[in-house]
């Protein structure tokens, strides 16, 4: 009976030391920066925010940090039908975050940088010496000449393809012209830089891509007219003109969203398991130093950023933005 009772002692001792030391595990996981950070984020993004986390790194080198680029809806998706782990996402198109992630998963949104479409060649694409900013839709559409797109339902460069053809088709006086552009797709793929391999090698000649990621892979581009490229505030109402119907949050629903001058954003969701981190990089990115990177990259900045709820912003975030 003693040695049973002692037995009983050292088994509770035991139990009481493990959940108090797993209880002050997850208190300082909950309050230090210094384990995991998980970035979903837009494939145009790739390059400048793997230099963002290298610098990130040099604050926090015990921070392991797993960045993941997919389409933005794509990205978007993965945190409200999934479920997966989010410390940070960063979106192409803040609609993104609007449409698909508040209020449920996030409760604000940070508008920071701009963009606008072009469309990618190089030596080696076919008729590359006659295209130019006024007969590019009739070059793409020759038998011989082939031109990719990222998916509309997971990318937002996807979508905005779609609205070029539209708006170039009115911009032009080219009747039919959107419907012909879009039917002549033959390399459509989930983002935009999934199909920078198939432009380098020549396997297509033409890409509808956003300016950033042209000019951090050195590509060749054909400048679009400012009223059908997506960027300037000047041509919102023509833009609106534009049109693309898209899945919604569930199967049965769906979101029409409407050509408008392109502004990305970056968010934290709810359920982050590592919040303080994520306050810390994109405090970084907000930066000058972020900023820098960023502009250096291809990719205007917004400053300072705009948010849509500066109440609900973490204190490390509100003085970069307004």
């Amino acid at each position: 009976m003693k040695k049973n009772t002692w037995y009983l002692i050292v088994c509770i001792i035991i139990s009481l030391a493990l959940l108090g030391g797993a209880m002050g595990c997850k208190k300082r996981d909950e309050n230090s920066t210094e384990n995991e950070l998980i970035i979903f984020h837009a494939g145009s993004l790739s390059v400048p925010f793997r230099e963002i986390s290298t610098e990130f790194k040099k604050q926090h080198p015990n921070i392991s940090i797993k960045a993941e680029a997919s389409g933005s809806r794509a990205c978007a998706r993965k945190i409200s039908d999934l479920g997966r782990d989010c410390d940070i996402l960063a979106s192409a198109d803040y609609k993104v975050v609007t449409n698909l992630l508040m209020p449920n998963h996030t409760d604000f949104n940070i508008c920071f940088a701009l963009n606008e479409m072009v469309i990618a060649y190089t030596d080696k694409s076919r008729l590359n010496s006659n295209i130019t900013p006024d007969n590019w839709h009739d070059i793409i559409l020759r038998d011989e000449v082939s031109f990719g797109r990222s998916d509309p339902n997971l990318d937002p460069c996807g979508y905005r393809s779609l609205m070029v053809f539209q708006l170039a088709q009115k911009y032009y006086e080219v009747p039919g012209l959107a419907e012909k552009l879009q039917e002549k797709d033959e390399y459509i793929r989930p983002k935009e830089t999934d199909l920078l391999a198939l432009l380098e090698t020549g396997e297509i000649d033409y890409l509808f891509i956003y300016r950033s990621v042209a000019t951090q892979h050195g590509l060749n581009i054909i400048l679009l007219p400012d009223e059908i490229n997506l960027k300037f505030p000047a041509f919102t109402k023509f833009y609106n003109t534009a049109t693309v119907k898209l899945s919604g949050k569930k199967p049965s629903q769906f979101i029409t969203r409407k050509g408008e001058p392109m502004v990305y954003s970056i968010t934290i969701p709810k359920s982050a398991r590592n919040p303080k981190a994520a306050e810390a990089w994109i405090a970084l990115l907000l930066s000058e130093k972020g900023v820098e990177i960023m502009e250096r990259n291809g990719q205007p900045c917004i400053k300072p950023a705009e948010v849509d709820v500066f109440d609900k912003l973490p204190d490390a975030i509100k003085s970069f933005c307004r």
